[in-house]
Formats: structure tokens, C-alpha cells, sequence
């Protein structure tokens, strides 16, 4: 059996992989959840399945890569993967992105004319920047989410304090009763307080294992309250407040950016679409003219000067609160 015959039987293997994974993938993104429905997050989902509370604790965070190292010690990448909340360690990101490496470096030796360090450089990068850009979708997602929740959880413990509940009891109030991403967060940090973790501290790794801003907020006001006391449910009840104003705030900041957004990307993608149905229609348009040197200065330089536009166009209309 020849070299090519070999090369297309591990192209369709890494396929058929590849589809087996995307299948189980959905299975448990979609079907799984519908027999788990009394489950309210996935803290709680580890409870009813019969772990204990240390048992839930560990299990939650081994799935996450969570291994009680300091967050001040660990990669950029480590710190990508659990603030996404994916259930994906380092190990198995590694291992996926080098799969999927591998299979686009056959899809283009089998599908494409490229000589092989092309198709390598191609599939290195590719295989490296799909994976971190859906971790970094992903992550993006859960801090909006979670950053939307936050205000509502603050307002379930002012009640409890106001109920007479303790801080402990009033926090687990949010773990038990809210969905993900905040349920299983606020569940972690009241695990970690009942297993020897003082409040301040289980609110810091509340805050590096989320990564939203506006914790740093909440874990500033609890730190100040347990050193000097205080009324902590009004604390609480004002930095709900502050929260909610800055979501609208953001809110309506984008609104408001809605029109310059879309314009920044038609300008980004329109250029790109008439080279590619130029180059479709008549190939020659460009071929023809590649080998004069002219030619290759204006197109870097054409290059150059719309990703300077693009970039002061994203700069225009992003806002940091």
C-alpha cells in the first residue's frame, strides 16, 4: 500500500473521530441536560448524582483543571480554560488542538496543490487559533452572563442577611436557588469556606476563577467590612445597585455604537469579498500583474493601511467601564 492510500485512510479516520466527538458533544450539550431538569446548576447536579460536598468540591474542580494551585502562579492558558467553565483541562485542550492539527495538515495534503512546510505552517496555525478563539467565545459569554447575574444574586443574600441568615447561609442561598455560570460559582466559594477558607479569600478565588471585573467590587467590600465591620447588607444592596446602573450603562453604550459596529465590519469584510469574486471571475486580474514590484508594494501597503483603519475604527467604538 502506497504512501497516499496510507495518508487517506488516517484522513478518514480522524474524520470519522472527528464526527464521533462532534455527536457526543451534542449529546451532552443538548440531550443530557433534558433527564437532569431538577438540576439547577452543575454544583447541585454533582449533589443529586450522590457525591458528598468535599466529593462535588473536587469533582467540579478536577473537572475544570482546578488542582488548589494559586491562580497567581498559573498560565495564561490555564486561567483561559477555567474561566470559560469548560469541562477541558489542560492535558485535553493540548491533545485536541494537536488532533486537529493533524487532520487539517492531511485535509490539505490530500485536498490542495501546497507544498508540505505550507501546509504545515497553515495547519499549525489553524489548529492552534480555532481551538483558542472558541475557549476565548466561550469565556466571553460566561463573564457577560455571569455579570448579568451578579446584581440578582447580590439582592437573594441582602434578603437572607436581612432575614437574619449569616453571610455563609445567605451566600449558599445563591448556589442552591440560581442557574450557571453564578449557581456553581457561589456553590464552589461556600465549599471552600466550609473546608477552612476565610470569606475574603474564597471571594478572590471567586474572582480569578470567573475573571469579571466587577467582582474585584464585591471582594473589596467584603474585605473592608470584615476588618472594620459594618452593615454589610446595605453594602451589598448599594453595590447592586452600581452594578446594575453600569449594565445599563453598557447597554446602552452599545446601542448607541450599533451603527458604527456594523459599518466597521461591512468596511472590513467588503474589500475582502471583491478581491475573492475578482479572483474567482478573472484569476488573471491579479496573476498577471504579481510579478511587477509595484504591485506587491501597493498591496501590503494597501494591506497596512486598512488594518490601521480597522484598528482605530475597533478603538472607536469600544468602551471600558
Amino acid at each position: 500500500m502506497d504512501t497516499v492510500a496510507l495518508t487517506r485512510i488516517g484522513f478518514y479516520v480522524f474524520v470519522a473521530a472527528a464526527v464521533i466527538f462532534l455527536v457526543e458533544a451534542l449529546y451532552l450539550a443538548l440531550a443530557a441536560p433534558i433527564g437532569r431538569k431538577r438540576s439547577v446548576n452543575r454544583r447541585m447536579r454533582a449533589l443529586d448524582e450522590g457525591f458528598a460536598g468535599e466529593q462535588a468540591l473536587v469533582r467540579i474542580k478536577a473537572q475544570r483543571g482546578i488542582f488548589d494551585k494559586d491562580f497567581q502562579l498559573m498560565g495564561g492558558l490555564s486561567k483561559l480554560l477555567i474561566q470559560s467553565g469548560l469541562r477541558l483541562t489542560f492535558g485535553r485542550f493540548v491533545v485536541l488542538t494537536t488532533l486537529l492539527f493533524l487532520l487539517i495538515l492531511l485535509g490539505l495534503q490530500l485536498l490542495t496543490a501546497l507544498p508540505t512546510w505550507a501546509c504545515f505552517i497553515v495547519a499549525l496555525i489553524l489548529g492552534a487559533a480555532i481551538p483558542l478563539q472558541v475557549v476565548r467565545f466561550t469565556r466571553t459569554r460566561r463573564q457577560a452572563a455571569f455579570t448579568q447575574q451578579l446584581p440578582d444574586a447580590l439582592d437573594v443574600v441582602v434578603r437572607s442577611l436581612r432575614s437574619g441568615h449569616p453571610v455563609p447561609t445567605a451566600m449558599g442561598l445563591v448556589g442552591r436557588e440560581m442557574t450557571d455560570p453564578i449557581g456553581s460559582e457561589f456553590g464552589i466559594t461556600i465549599d471552600e469556606m466550609t473546608y477552612g477558607l476565610d470569606l475574603p479569600r474564597a471571594l478572590v478565588n471567586l474572582a480569578e476563577r470567573v475573571g469579571v471585573a466587577d467582582l474585584s467590587l464585591l471582594v473589596t467590600a467584603v474585605s473592608i467590612q470584615s476588618g472594620t465591620g459594618g452593615n454589610l447588607s446595605e453594602v451589598l444592596q448599594n453595590l447592586s445597585k452600581v452594578l446594575r446602573d453600569r449594565f445599563q450603562l453598557r447597554r446602552k453604550v452599545r446601542a448607541l455604537s450599533a451603527e458604527g459596529r456594523f459599518s466597521a465590519y461591512g468596511l472590513f469584510i467588503l474589500p475582502i469579498l471583491i478581491f475573492l469574486a475578482i479572483y474567482v471571475q478573472h484569476p488573471q486580474y491579479y496573476t498577471d500583474a504579481w510579478e511587477n514590484p509595484m504591485f506587491k508594494v501597493s498591496i501590503f501597503g494597501l494591506c497596512v493601511w486598512s488594518l490601521i483603519g480597522d484598528y482605530i475604527m475597533y478603538k472607536m467604538i469600544n468602551f471600558k467601564f
